[in-house]
């Protein structure tokens, strides 16, 4: 039992690679790095959502449109952009407020290949068809 609870306590021979005593110098430029590397991708991803227009009767914005076969070819960032705009185009919907519920619904139903050609918001019943 005492050797159980030698091992325990703290140990400050053990430091692992100095990175808990002040060496911050690499963690700062990693940190650095990252955030730079981070605000670049999200400016390249937020433009893949697809602006498809489809001629019908639905009086529904373009993103709204937008087929599950498309969707399951985007990006995360992407994905989670075109349920953000299809929500703005639908404030009224049941979803609104809730876009990650909306984003968890519309990948769950778009797995299924018979709505492929089904447009994502109806799909996952953001709006009514």
């Amino acid at each position: 039992m005492a050797l159980i609870l030698a091992g325990c306590g703290p140990d400050e021979s053990t430091e692992a690679s100095g990175l808990r005593k002040g060496t911050t110098d690499t963690s700062t430029a990693a940190t650095t790095s990252a955030r730079a590397t981070t605000t670049s991708a999200e400016s390249t991803e937020t433009s893949s959502a697809p602006t498809t227009t489809r001629s019908g009767g639905s009086t529904s914005g373009t993103a709204s449109q937008t087929t599950c076969a498309e969707f399951r070819q985007l990006d995360i960032a992407g994905e989670k952009a075109l349920i953000e705009a299809i929500l703005a185009e639908h404030p009224e919907s049941p979803f609104a407020g809730s876009p990650n519920v909306a984003l968890g619904t519309a990948k769950l139903v778009c797995l299924s290949d018979e709505m492929a050609n089904t447009p994502v918001a109806e799909a996952a019943g953001i709006v009514e068809p």
